[in-house]
């Protein structure tokens, strides 16, 4: 599976990594898995640095469709993006742009200053730890 993560729930956090060909159902099963989890209002770290270009245009932007109906059936979490290559940094833009809901997200270079960035938000209040 390209897409690996943990949920912490005495943290309120989900670490994901993406790595290899990446496609719009890894991320669905992502969604569905943090979703299944209660985990969807924590907050996120969601690293694709080491993913090539697998994921064009069009899928970023259904995926970033996908957050606004998530958005609109319960609380999501703000989510720090680790893209350190440019190709990862350029997807990452595309994906942000499509999936404007309002909850905090930014794109990093580095995950340490992703952490930082995450840590800095506040937890979220109707999540429930499980």
């Amino acid at each position: 599976m390209p897409v690996h993560w943990t949920v912490s729930h005495s943290a309120r956090l989900v670490v994901a990594v993406a790595k290899g060909d990446v496609t719009p159902t890894d991320i669905e099963r992502y969604f569905a898995g943090i979703t299944a989890d209660g985990a969807m209002a924590y907050r996120k770290i969601f690293e694709i640095t080491h993913t090539p270009t697998a994921l064009n245009e069009e899928n970023l932007k259904t995926l970033g469709e996908r957050v606004i109906y998530y958005a609109q059936h319960g609380q999501i979490g703000p989510v720090a993006i680790v893209a350190a290559s440019d190709d990862s940094y350029a997807q990452a833009r595309i994906f942000a742009a499509a999936a404007r809901v309002s909850r905090p997200l930014a794109i990093f270079r580095e995950l340490h200053a992703a952490r930082q960035w995450l840590d800095a938000q506040p937890l979220p209040s109707s999540a429930e730890p499980g």
